[in-house]
């Protein structure tokens, strides 16, 4: 099978890099992909193209950039098996991962289309007699987005799809380890119309990430950057955004929470549990790590919760005959696996699980987890979670606050008036009552509160992260000054 070639696009036209890197498709340990590996030049290029893009892009009004990113979205769609080769390729997903990003994707395209008659203003009573004073909402200008490898259209669409419809122009950072899924989206916005730089695609060898991102941070046109990744990485991009004054919408790393009450129901509970762990083989930032159940059900729970995930085998994602597939790559089984044995090692019990096969891991349950445990705190990203037994609702909301992250979380109860309060109480950005961790839609707002960063992609909270709230007065009397 011939291996798919990414040239970098900017200005809406490909050009190759000063060199090539190749990402390995993690099943078969053969080249999945050529990547164009930005310099630090081309990646200045990128920027500057975007900076000429931006005059006559934010200059159009709001059903042309709707028609242009409606588009956008059927583009996408009509490349759906290509998308869905490159994500099986370049990090082992399975097909219905890859066509429910697809589906996801041009839902956020078409809301961000429909937000472009929504970025409004107010006019503010003034006390100074004959001023209308009005705060407006205009485009920051070029926005820096980054998006990475394990939900790959989804998260690269969101970064570049609401700061178009607010008038902004894009450089997209594609992730090294799936270039080929971000390059199919650059190619369909630019095949809907968005040449000439008002998307662009930088692409670059692993080695040069740092070199890469910074030049792009550092150049002056860059008015927005946003970051979807680890926390350690997203620390690293807010100093640096820091240096220059620039707001940086950070999603970043979880640790999700899964409370079950004792009044809950079990078997919807299970459900939830074995979806939000071991969809995507737990490689989302939403997954459900953390399972903190009261005492008083804990073993009725681990029970059902280990013959539902005893149903649910791991296979080769291009077979299609499992519901688990393929981890992007063999440091994630040596994660996952170090995070087993530690917790094993200080008396946890594991209820599922088995030896990985290369990239394929089994869906591993371990139970009495306790917080001195390298399982309860640091993020797994891979098919493991942990059952924590509290006992009862405070100590169980306390278990699920006892982290450095806080982007999604869930409680199980019958009563849901108890569910809101305890979920009140629960420090994250997205909780659930009565439903999964992993849980997103395009018109809602998407961010994370501690570790798991700041600020909100999604429906109109996107609109506060890319633009310019502007304070604007006309005076329609004669002045009076005191001097």
């Amino acid at each position: 099978m011939p291996v798919s070639e990414i040239q970098l696009i900017i200005g809406g036209e490909s050009r190759a890099g000063a060199s090539q890197f190749e990402r390995v498709d993690p099943v078969t340990g053969l080249v999945a992909t050529r990547a164009a590996a930005a310099s630090v030049e081309d990646a200045v290029a990128a920027v500057e193209a975007a900076a000429g893009a931006f005059s006559s892009w934010s200059a159009l009004g709001p059903n042309a950039r709707r028609g242009a990113l409606m588009k956008a979205a059927d583009r996408l769609e009509a490349r759906a098996a290509d998308f869905v080769d490159a994500m099986m390729g370049e990090i082992g997903a399975t097909e219905g991962w890859a066509r429910f990003n697809l589906m996801l994707s041009s839902a956020m395209i078409r809301e961000a289309a429909a937000l472009t008659t929504q970025i409004g203003g107010e006019v503010i009573p003034s006390d100074k007699p004959g001023c209308i004073a009005m705060a407006i909402r205009e485009p920051a200008g070029v926005v820096l987005s980054m998006a990475p490898w394990n939900a790959p259209i989804i998260l690269a669409t969101r970064a570049i799809a609401v700061p178009l419809a607010c008038g902004n122009t894009v450089v997209l950072k594609a992730s090294e380890q799936c270039p080929r899924t971000h390059g199919l989206i650059i190619e369909a916005f630019v095949e809907a119309g968005l040449g000439g730089g008002i998307v662009n695609l930088v692409t670059n060898a692993p080695q040069d990430a740092g070199e890469v991102v910074g030049a792009m941070i550092d150049h002056p046109a860059v008015r927005r950057v946003n970051f979807t990744g680890s926390t350690a990485v997203g620390k690293i991009i807010a100093r640096r955004c820091a240096e220059h004054l620039k707001p940086v919408l950070l999603e970043l790393g979880g640790k999700a929470p899964l409370i079950i009450l004792e009044d809950a129901d079990l078997d919807e509970a299970v459900k939830a549990a074995a979806f939000g762990a071991f969809m995507n083989q737990g490689q989302i930032c939403m997954s459900t790590e953390r399972i903190i159940v009261v005492e008083a059900v804990a073993d009725a729970f681990a029970e059902k919760f280990r013959a539902k995930v005893a149903t649910m085998p791991v296979g080769d994602p291009r077979e299609g005959r499992t519901p688990l597939g393929a981890v992007v790559d063999g440091k994630t089984v040596a994660h996952v696996s170090a995070l087993i044995d530690d917790a094993l090692a200080s008396g946890a019990v594991q209820l599922n699980g088995g030896e990985a096969d290369g990239v394929l891991m089994p869906a591993h349950v371990i139970d009495k987890v306790t917080p001195g445990m390298k399982l309860f705190r640091d993020e797994s990203f891979g098919p493991v979670v942990g059952i924590i037994r509290a006992r009862d609702e405070a100590h169980a909301i306390a278990l699920a606050n006892d982290t450095e992250y806080g982007l999604s979380a869930s409680v199980f109860t019958r009563d849901t008036a108890r569910g809101l309060k305890v979920a009140r109480q629960i420090q994250s950005g997205i909780c659930h009552v009565n439903g999964p961790t992993v849980h997103d839609e395009a018109q809602m707002p998407f961010g994370g509160v501690k570790g798991s960063g700041y600020g909100k992609f999604g429906g109109k909270a996107g609109i506060d992260s890319f633009t310019e709230l502007r304070w604007i007065t006309i005076e329609t009397e004669p002045g009076h000054y005191p001097i």
